[in-house]
């Protein structure tokens, strides 16, 4: 757990952090009053629902069969609290403050998250619940609100914001994504989160297809990363080296090439910014189902994390988070 000040390399450097002249984008809506309107324009959405690239169309108000996220009218919540896993500039060292939501919009039998994403759990929360976990997580010294999963409630994520920010949120919102996101979600979002954190989980469609069960992941991502750099910039620190705003990228190496790493480093570099911020991360293990399907029934090894880097040099793609990079080096 750090107990320190960091700086954007991850350095420590021993003093309390400084946020003066920070403001979350969502406090400038609550003033105008565009806040409660995105909030309520989302909930419409819900009656034949476009909230994530699946398209299910169905009234999430009255059911959800047929819904992939199994999720209807209300969130469900299957845990929440200060996090300290996560990148050094959003744990810093109070911890992110982290909301991880039940169920998911992909189905990725590699899920290292599959109790979760895919088993579900927790409980169903009204918005007022949700709005007070966040506040609740403020008051715990928290560095942001984290919400992990997101896609499918998005409605349901707005209409809390809404009611914190009235009751005193002012942590910046990080919206932690496996990037199967759709444009009418982004746009309801244009302007409330702070910290856009999306997965590029595949560089090749047919991957997606047959590891997560998705269609058209590499367009849907793409243009949603696209998006989201459009609306939020690149990621920028403060002097502490806390995450404020922008784009962070997280992608997976997976084992023999599958997730396309040359592709997304490419993209990022060529179409969203030679300045983004990538977190390349090595971790790769196979979970849940992974050691039933050949080509990911195996850990990934060092070769193929160096190719990966190489692949950022090639590019000129210099803004990778430290401590991941190191500890593979």
């Amino acid at each position: 757990m750090f107990d320190r000040k960091i700086n954007a390399s991850g350095e420590g450097t021993g003093r309390r952090p400084e946020t003066r002249g920070f403001e979350a984008a969502y406090r400038r809506l609550l003033g105008t009053g565009e806040l409660a309107e995105r909030a309520g324009m989302a909930a419409q959405h819900l009656g034949d629902c476009d909230l994530c690239a699946r398209y299910c169309r169905i009234d999430r108000r009255q059911t959800i069969r047929g819904a992939i996220c199994r999720t209807g009218e209300r969130a469900i919540v299957h845990s929440h609290g200060p996090h300290h896993g996560e990148e050094d500039c959003l744990r810093g060292w109070r911890g992110s403050g982290t909301i991880f939501f039940s169920h998911c919009n992909l189905r990725c039998v590699f899920c290292q998250n599959w109790e979760i994403s895919w088993k579900g759990g927790g409980g169903e929360l009204t918005d007022e619940a949700l709005a007070a976990i966040m506040l609740r997580l403020q008051e715990q010294g928290c560095h942001n609100i984290n919400f992990v999963s997101p896609s499918h409630v998005v409605a349901q994520i707005l209409a809390a914001v809404s009611i914190a920010a009235e009751r005193g949120l002012t942590l910046p919102l990080v919206y932690n994504t496996g990037g199967y996101d759709s444009p009418e979600a982004l746009a309801l979002l244009d302007g409330v989160i702070d910290i856009y954190m999306p997965d590029m989980k595949y560089g090749d469609s047919a991957m997606a297809k047959k590891h997560s069960h998705i269609r058209d992941y590499v367009k849907f991502n793409q243009a949603a990363v696209k998006e989201m750099h459009r609306q939020v910039g690149d990621l920028t620190f403060d002097d502490d080296g806390l995450a404020r705003r922008g784009l962070l990228v997280r992608h997976l190496v997976l084992p023999n090439r599958i997730s396309g790493t040359e592709e997304i480093v490419k993209f990022l570099v060529e179409e969203v910014s030679p300045e983004c911020y990538l977190n390349l991360m090595d971790q790769y293990r196979p979970c849940f189902k992974a050691g039933e399907v050949p080509g990911i029934d195996r850990s990934l090894n060092a070769a193929e994390y160096s190719e990966a880097l190489t692949f950022t040099r090639r590019y000129g793609l210099k803004r990778l988070d430290r401590r991941t990079a190191a500890g593979a080096l």
